[in-house]
């Protein structure tokens, strides 16, 4: 099973006085246990077409003209969209640079998981090196105490600073 999946849950229509009316397409990106969602415009998925023509074979996409903007003909649209990137990723292995751009995944090569912390075995140098990925991220500077004006104050940074770093003052 690829570490890529996704699909194509909904679209919306856009209009505005610049340019006629078009759809955008929402796809819900999931890897390695990490969702995120992009929306792309068919002119967009026609650029990743042709672009993906270059590298390998990509399989065939929904026409580009549609005849009339009702939901039935859009909703076909969007399945057949869905299916066309379910198949790059079930027909290639290693996923172009382009395509993983495209559904804005930053490629990561994949390290099995007892060697996610590193590994005593150097055989490879690859296999000895540490994948970083944040983990917790700051708002605002933790060493420094919340304001007495923060409506939201974060009880997770206050509570590691105060124990941390001053363990004899009270919670307020």
């Amino acid at each position: 099973m690829h570490p890529v999946r996704l699909s194509i849950p909904s679209f919306r229509s856009e209009n505005n006085s610049i340019e006629k009316g078009y759809t955008v397409f929402r796809i819900d990106v999931l890897m390695n246990g990490r969702q995120h969602a992009v929306e792309k415009r068919y002119s967009e998925f026609h650029t990743l077409h042709k672009m993906l023509k270059k590298s390998i074979k990509p399989p065939e996409m929904p026409s580009k003209h549609v005849r009339n903007w009702v939901p039935k003909v859009l909703e076909q649209r969007r399945h057949g969209l869905e299916l066309y990137l379910q198949s790059i990723i079930m027909e290639n292995g290693v996923l172009p640079k382009v395509f993983l751009d495209f559904l804005n995944i930053r490629h990561f090569p994949s390290v099995p998981k007892t060697e996610s912390c590193g590994s005593f075995d150097t055989e490879s140098e690859e296999s000895s090196k540490l994948s970083h990925q944040p983990v917790l991220l700051f708002l605002r500077d933790p060493y420094l105490l919340p304001s007495a004006h923060d409506a939201f104050s974060n009880v997770v940074i206050e509570g590691v600073v105060h124990g941390v770093f001053y363990p004899d003052l009270q919670p307020r």
